[in-house]
């Protein structure tokens, strides 16, 4: 699965006619407000990583220089370029139009041309074209420079914020940078998290380029490879464009009908030197011989001051392409479809777009009295997706921002960590709403987000960037909301992966708590009503009616979608309604546990810090949780987090304590990752299980799957791309079908499930067999069973431990292990998890003994020769990235229970791209299991 992605934005050629150029090909200078610091810049960039790259400062992200590097944000940097290049290839010819496209600017920005003002910008998600032509042509005092002035977003957010026009929002904005970011287009965690750094960087973040068009252009015969290209020798600059399909007949309160025929519908926004009265579009799809006629379009003038919007659609019979469908359902069938737009008989451009069939929806209406009769579902509303027709269940994860500095991110980073997801079963990412708009393609987002989304089969629930407060209503903040909903919409359209767009993050139940407590508390619901019921609402349903949309990430749903009313606090108790989310800091609690759960974890510490102790300087300044709320470092609450996760691996696990401080801490760090596992994986069983409960679960997205730096948060993959403990629990607990034991401590009840998320009836076998730690096998029993679609079977059920245990065994002294067998679509499917009566704190483990046979190929064979090994696992070596498998099966294999007579062999499989080291010596891999914890 390894991708030698290379950058779109690479290939783009250096000049082709100077039709388009990339800016990255300027010598670009960067210099602070007042000249004391001048080194190379480039593009796309942010200010600290070309100070990085001049030897300035250090890497931001070792040890404490978050907080030394906090100089960077309160300074102004300047971005410089001579333009001579551009002109000089551009050469006499006067004729020539110039646009300069920024596909983001990083935020508060003054930009110039030539000695021309040209304009000032405040919003990070939008992109800006400009026509310059005129303004390159007339240098003022022979300044050839185009020039980008990046003020403070730190010192904007304290002026803006003390406006007497400013409206004063209210939240949970207790991060670094506190009080303003509500009012700054910029992503949110920039400021702070309780997963991440505080570095507010400023740059020209992505690609950017000048256009010339000609009103005397020449035409290739192919298309272009992406809508950017398409301008090359040409007349018209595709500045946006969507790509749209629905079923005829859909709408946005209107579901689709899986029987009707598809309609494709193409919006190009344009700016052409060229005008066109009656202008046409051709659509067609060549690996299905399918083509539309010319398609009439409203006239297009010669403009390019703004865009010209223009659309086409057509129709394709429903039976005549494959259907898209999520890796785990089907096969992520995607199409290239060429889109021409004919100006005249010779004028003419065109490009391809990739795209799929398929349609998603979000059924969120109450449930009918048939199914609470029938079914035995409890009353209220329905939470869940249906993708092409059929109902599925929800497994995923959620994505953060990929690095504090978006212009330093590859797509091959972000490839691994969607692998990473998808060879752990997910098959959908929240993307969340205090980011970034993900990218599609690095030409023009310097890294490919959805579209690897869309070839990879997982689904993406993307969100508009509001988090965690209130948002003001001031119209010049309305202003530039609009044009940068309505252009990520847009682009996202054509993507199958794409399965929502949700107004926010955790917003709607902050603002149903203001209104009961505060005196003026309808005031903020009332705003949050207009924002993200209607504002955003109106906008997203303007721009596309293929997926739905919803105003929170954590929503109680709505009364009606037509017309479209949050339901907030109209609740009937008793009936369940729109979605959750859980985290519970309890560490006694933690296997106490329903509806569709978007978001819930725990902590884990960073693996490899710069000193080792688990309360170190380094380590606590980490902890974001909870954050500081201030500029105050190191962070003063990060000992409560420190804690959580201390009594986390006290309550469950051996503590970490051995002779050996270097172990003592590698355990620690590890053990809190096991903890974080074991947690997780039974509260996905629990979610699991709700399918076929009266709650009718059909989701469950883990917070989080990546990292932004190396240090303490609640993700499956490190930022280095090294997987955790759990995302190898995932890929056992999101299997097709799993078993799990249910243990209910109240009444001492076991209860054994298995659960099928498959769309038929899954037939196959269930195996319990109990062990004392020493590794005797205690007695044995094997089940049948048939689990319905999206259900469960239970194959055990024992009440009071003197019952369930083995005769005459202690609850410290045995465990069990539990194997499924099935057979699903002609193929057979395992699973196997753990069962401990008491916490493995109280185990009286016995020493495994475990020795490793190590091969060159890089497979490794364990063996116990004492007792068992609890969580064995394997650590691959500093800079490899990879994850090992079963030799057997090829499936992902790691931190499982390691049993005498039962040997385990793995393979690490390397990822060739994002390792440095591509050779490691099996001698540096190292294995270690709880009895590590107190033993050397």
């Amino acid at each position: 699965m390894w991708s030698n992605t290379l950058l779109a934005a690479a290939c783009l050629p250096v000049l082709a006619q100077a039709a388009v150029f990339s800016l990255s090909d300027l010598s670009w200078t960067l210099k602070n407000a007042n000249g004391s610091i001048v080194v190379p810049g480039s593009v796309p960039s942010q200010a600290h990583l070309d100070l990085l790259a001049a030897g300035v400062i250090e890497e931001p992200l070792l040890g404490i220089n978050e907080y030394l590097q906090r100089w960077i944000v309160n300074d102004s940097w300047t971005y410089t370029a001579d333009l001579t290049p551009y002109t000089q290839a551009l050469g006499s010819n006067t004729s020539e139009t110039t646009l300069l496209v920024f596909y983001g600017l990083d935020t508060i920005a003054n930009i110039t041309v030539a000695g021309h003002p040209v304009a000032w910008t405040d919003n990070q998600f939008r992109q800006y074209v400009y026509d310059v032509s005129d303004l390159i042509a007339s240098p003022v005092a022979d300044d050839k420079n185009l020039t980008v002035v990046f003020e403070s977003a730190y010192f904007y957010g304290l002026n803006v914020t003390s406006s007497p026009n400013a409206k004063t929002p209210l939240g949970s904005d207790y991060f670094e940078y506190a009080g303003f970011r509500q009012y700054i287009r910029k992503v949110q965690s920039d400021f702070g998290w309780d997963w991440g750094p505080a570095f507010v960087p400023s740059g020209i973040y992505r690609p950017a380029y000048l256009v010339t068009l000609s009103d005397a252009p020449t035409y290739e015969s192919e298309p272009a490879p992406n809508a950017l290209l398409a301008s090359s020798n040409g007349s018209v600059f595709i500045d946006q464009y969507s790509l749209e399909i629905t079923k005829v007949g859909q709408t946005s309160v209107v579901a689709p009908n899986q029987n009707a025929d598809w309609l494709v519908n193409v919006t190009l926004a344009v700016r052409s030197v060229v005008a066109s009265t009656d202008p046409v579009l051709v659509i067609s799809i060549p690996e299905l011989n399918v083509t539309s006629a010319p398609i009439n379009l409203t006239a297009i003038p010669a403009s390019t001051s703004e865009p010209i919007f223009v659309s086409g659609t057509f129709t394709v019979p429903d039976s005549v392409p494959e259907r898209w469908y999520p890796f785990d359902l089907g096969t992520p069938k995607l199409y290239n479809f060429t889109v021409s737009l004919g100006l005249s008989d010779t004028a003419r451009t065109s490009f391809t777009a990739r795209s799929g069939f398929r349609t998603i929806e979000l059924k969120q209406l109450a449930y009918t009295q048939e199914d609470i009769d029938t079914r035995g579902i409890t009353p209220g509303d329905q939470w869940h997706f249906e993708v092409n027709g059929k109902v599925f269940y929800t497994k995923g994860t959620n994505i953060i921002p990929f690095d504090p500095f978006y212009s330093r991110i590859t797509s091959d980073k972000v490839r691994w960590v969607l692998e990473s997801a998808v060879l752990s079963g997910q098959n959908m990412l929240r993307v969340w709403g205090g980011g970034i708009y993900q990218p599609s393609d690095a030409a023009t987002g310097v890294y490919d987000f959805y579209s690897a989304c869309d070839e990879l089969g997982i689904l993406a629930w993307s969100e508009m960037i509001f988090s965690d407060a209130t948002y003001p209503l001031n119209d010049f903040l309305l202003a530039t909301i609009d044009p940068e909903v309505r252009e990520n919409v847009r682009r996202v359209n054509k993507h199958p992966s794409n399965a929502q767009w949700a107004g926010g993050n955790e917003i709607e139940n902050m603002v149903i708590g203001m209104n009961k407590s505060y005196t003026n508390g309808s005031h903020y619901l009332d705003e949050y009503n207009y924002l993200f019921g209607d504002f955003l609402y109106n906008i997203t349903y303007e721009e596309q009616c293929a997926v739905a949309y919803t105003d929170c990430s954590t929503t109680n749903g709505v009364l009606t979608l037509d017309p479209y009313e949050i339901r907030y606090a109209n609740k009937t108790p008793g009936h369940i309604y729109g979605n959750g989310e859980r985290y519970n800091a309890d560490a006694s609690q933690a296997f106490n546990y329903s509806t569709f759960m978007n978001e819930f974890g725990w902590e884990e510490v960073l693996e490899n810090p710069e000193d080792f102790a688990f309360n170190s300087t380094v380590v606590a300044s980490r902890d974001r949780h909870p954050p500081a709320g201030s500029l105050i470092w190191p962070n003063p609450n990060a000992p409560q987090g420190q804690g959580q996760m201390t009594m986390g691996v006290e309550y469950w696990l051996p503590t970490p304590n051995t002779t050996d401080t270097n172990q003592t801490f590698a355990q620690w760090c590890w053990s809190t990752q096991v903890f974080q596992s074991m947690n997780m994986v039974s509260e996905i069983a629990f979610y699991r299980r709700g399918a076929g409960q009266g709650e009718n679960n059909l989701g469950a997205l883990v917070w989080q799957l990546n990292d932004i730096w190396q240090g303490v948060s609640w993700s499956s993959v490190e930022y280095s791309g090294r997987w955790k403990v759990l995302n190898y629990g995932m890929t056992g607990i999101f299997s097709p079908v799993v078993i799990y034991p249910f243990w209910t401590p109240e009444n001492a009840t076991l209860e054994v499930l298995v659960t099928s998320d498959r769309w038929e009836t899954v037939n196959g076998t269930a195996q319990m067999t109990w062990y004392d730690w020493a590794g005797t096998p205690l007695g044995s029993t094997t089940q049948a069973f048939a689990v319905p679609t999206l259900n469960n079977s239970v194959v055990y059920q024992g009440e009071g431990l003197d019952k369930i245990l083995p005769s005459g065994q202690a609850a410290e002294d045995v465990w069990m292990l539990l194997n499924v067998t099935a057979n699903v679509n002609g193929q057979t499917v395992t699973n196997e998890q753990y069962f401990t009566p008491t916490s493995l704190a109280n185990a009286k483990l016995v020493d495994p003994e475990i020795q490793v046979g190590r091969n060159a190929d890089l497979t490794f064979t364990l063996s116990a020769q004492g007792g068992v090994a609890p969580y064995t696992w394997l650590d691959h070596p500093a800079g490899t990235v990879g994850y090992f498998v079963d030799a057997t099966s090829n499936k992902p294999s790691n931190g499982f229970y390691l049993v005498p007579g039962i040997d385990r062999t793995v393979r690490f499989k390397i990822n060739p791209v994002l390792s440095t080291v591509l050779a490691p010596n099996p001698a540096d891999f190292v294995v270690r299991s709880l009895w590590n914890n107190t033993h050397i």
